[in-house]
């Protein structure tokens, strides 16, 4: 699990520790760390010496780690250009440095002509201090960069960025990648798609360094929690996970949210409610029922997506409520939550993730803001739950002010029915023991890799498949003899499936829109 810091937490650890150190030492050692990153964009396309360097200088600290990469930059052989915001304020030591070691300087109207012929375009015009949109004539410069397709590298932060909130109000920079020093900032998981791949360069900061003011979960922080059955688990011991979802309307939304509880390892899903039929044909090892009342017990309950606002709706989240056990609270049932103050009042301190969008969010907990952290923060407090804030960047946060946020360089995720999903995982993760700030972070770490790995999965095979057409036969190895492909499998064949290939299968006759001996397609 990593830590975040905002820029105020940085800058004050840094003024510990350029107490402690020689004058310009912390500088030189993060300009060193930027300079060996822009070797490796560089080096990606062929060798460093020869190639050509833009760096945009702004004034102050920023502008001066620009200006010491591209010192170690020309040693290397490149041909390095600094444009000069404000020559008056530029870093004194790091502009004679630049100087001594053969880079030109320029002012931005030449500037003008030096990006668009750049390899690599390095921003240092604003570092965490700064504030705002990009004024003139850095504006135009970024403008240069991104109409002549020009990577950028940024220093710290994409300048124009906010460090703490990643919001962007005007022209500001994309970065292709972002090397920062010391600590991740709130921006680099708030506003990822701005700064790329982040690199975080070592500088001595982390023994400074108070509480985070957010977490980032890993890989093993997501593998080590998530539920594996054991040698002495039964379906009861995994957990047994309650969907109360869907309607005549949104029937869709029972499917979803139960088949992601199943697929998420419960034990046992037990759905309820009047899409019923539909869920059991869908997935036959849910035991449905036509209410919760009815559905039998279990570990938690997902609820809202697709319910209804109605009185119906309102008596479907009432008996999730009244069943005493953690709950997934999405959807319908927010929307539910804000017109009813009895049932906001019964969940206060109860093991409850609510799930909204920006737009449920402010029925219940007001506009989001700018700061989203802020913002999950301060709901999770005033009604005593655990908050998943839904979007580019997931933020969860606990009624005690844990932050996990959970970026992304993608929306993928950004589609219809994407959230009943993400409702039956956090489900089975309750069931299965979970604390709720881990379950909901979890989940979203999950369903974000989901997202990012579909669209590159083969397309799904569907019941009604159709024979494969002989252009597309043509461009894979025939089946084994007596054998064929085709995608209705069983469980365990699913299982073995290996991802971006077809399964050979047995021949198997009768089964609903397959030919017998014919290959299918989706």
């Amino acid at each position: 699990m990593r830590g975040v810091w905002t820029a105020q937490q940085v800058r004050d650890a840094e003024a510990v520790l350029l107490a402690r150190t020689p004058e310009g030492a912390l500088m030189r050692r993060a300009a060193f760390g930027l300079a060996v990153h822009a070797r490796r964009l560089l080096a990606a396309d062929g060798a460093v010496a020869g190639r050509r360097v833009v760096l945009l200088v702004g004034a102050g600290n920023n502008g001066g780690d620009a200006l010491w990469a591209g010192v170690e930059l020309r040693r290397r052989g490149a041909g390095v250009t600094a444009v000069l915001l404000d020559p008056a304020r530029a870093h004194p030591a790091g502009l004679a440095a630049f100087l001594g070691a053969g880079g030109r300087t320029v002012d931005p109207e030449a500037g003008l002509v030096a990006v668009p012929g750049a390899d690599l375009v390095i921003d240092g015009i604003v570092g965490i201090s700064g504030r705002g949109a990009l004024r003139e004539p850095a504006a135009r410069l970024v403008a240069a960069a991104d109409r002549a397709s020009r990577p950028v590298l940024a220093v710290d932060l994409p300048s124009g960025v906010d460090p703490d909130t990643g919001a962007v109000d005007g022209r500001a920079v994309t970065a292709t990648a972002t090397v920062t020093f010391g600590a991740l900032k709130p921006v680099h998981v708030l506003a990822a798609a701005r700064c790329g791949p982040v690199h975080l360069v070592d500088i001595g900061l982390g023994p400074l360094l108070p509480e985070p003011h957010a977490h980032v979960l890993d890989a093993p922080d997501v593998g080590g929690r998530w539920p594996v059955p054991g040698p002495a688990d039964d379906k009861y011991t995994q957990g047994v996970t309650g969907i109360a979802a869907g309607s005549a309307t949104y029937p869709g939304a029972a499917v979803l949210a139960s088949g992601a509880a199943v697929l998420a390892t419960s034990g046992m899903v037990r759905f309820a409610g009047s899409a019923a039929a539909g869920v059991r044909d869908r997935w036959p090892e849910v035991v449905a029922a036509g209410s919760i009342e009815e559905a039998g017990r279990v570990q938690a309950w997902s609820v809202g997506p697709g319910i209804g606002v109605d009185d119906a709706g309102r008596a479907v989240l009432g008996a999730a409520v009244a069943a005493g056990v953690p709950l997934c609270v999405d959807a319908d049932a927010i929307s539910l939550l804000a017109a009813h103050e009895d049932l906001r009042h019964a969940l206060r301190g109860r093991p409850v993730v609510l799930t909204p969008h920006d737009r449920e969010f402010a029925r219940v907990a007001d506009d989001v803001g700018a700061d989203r952290i802020g913002a999950a923060r301060r709901a999770a407090a005033d009604l005593g739950v655990t908050v998943l804030l839904k979007g580019n960047a997931t933020v969860v946060a606990d009624p005690g002010g844990r932050v996990l946020v959970h970026p992304s360089t993608s929306s993928w995720a950004a589609t219809a029915g994407s959230g009943d999903v993400l409702t039956g995982m956090i489900g089975a993760l309750l069931a299965a023991g979970l604390e709720p700030w881990w379950a909901a972070g979890c989940a979203a770490h999950v369903h974000g890799l989901a997202a990012e790995l579909a669209p590159a999965a083969p397309r799904p095979r569907r019941p009604g498949c159709r024979p494969r057409s002989p252009r597309r036969s043509a461009r894979s190895a025939p089946p084994p003899s007596g054998e064929r492909r085709c995608g209705r499998m069983g469980g365990d064949e699913r299982a073995g499936r290996r991802a971006g290939s077809g399964w050979w299968g047995p021949q198997r006759s009768g089964q609903p829109g397959c030919a017998a001996r014919a290959e299918c397609d989706d």
